[in-house]
């Protein structure tokens, strides 16, 4: 598998345990060790555990095994070697403590959209053909005409 779309794929499982803030950073023109990055934050240790319980996982169903892990003991980074590429799952504070994509910053990079909200953001909104739409009744006001 071509490693870009191999990102991709990791980009996607990350969704299904609700990571966000997902970034794909593309290495090759800069290093040999790994061809992209991906990154993604989370709100608590469980959050990224699931995460890369799911990545590691659902790859390795595939046969795809990971070569190497590590932060499974502290939950605030974890890191899953797969040599193209390389993952990170951060607790938000950590991320913006260790602020990778800045020290990469020489590197493209590509934010991930979740597919739902992909979904969400392609679905067709219901017309109203120019009319406001009111939930409440109009007030009908009547008024005397009254003579000096």
């Amino acid at each position: 598998m071509d490693s870009k779309l191999f990102a991709e794929k990791i980009a996607d499982l990350i969704f299904n345990k609700k990571g966000y803030d997902v970034r794909i950073i593309d290495l090759r023109s800069l290093t040999t060790f790994s061809d992209f990055f991906v990154i993604c934050s989370a709100d608590s240790d469980t959050q990224v555990k699931a995460i890369a319980d799911e990545v590691d996982k659902s790859l390795r169903d595939e046969g795809i095994k990971c070569w190497h892990k590590e932060g499974y003991m502290a939950l605030s980074w974890v890191l899953l070697d797969y040599v193209d590429v390389v993952v990170h799952v951060f607790k938000k504070d950590a991320r913006e403590f260790y602020n990778i994509e800045k020290l990469w910053g020489d590197a493209p990079s590509i934010e991930i959209v979740d597919p739902e909200l992909r979904k969400k953001a392609t679905k067709p909104k219901p017309k109203t053909a120019g009319k406001t739409i009111s939930k409440t009744p109009a007030k009908t006001i009547s008024r005397k005409k009254t003579t000096k």
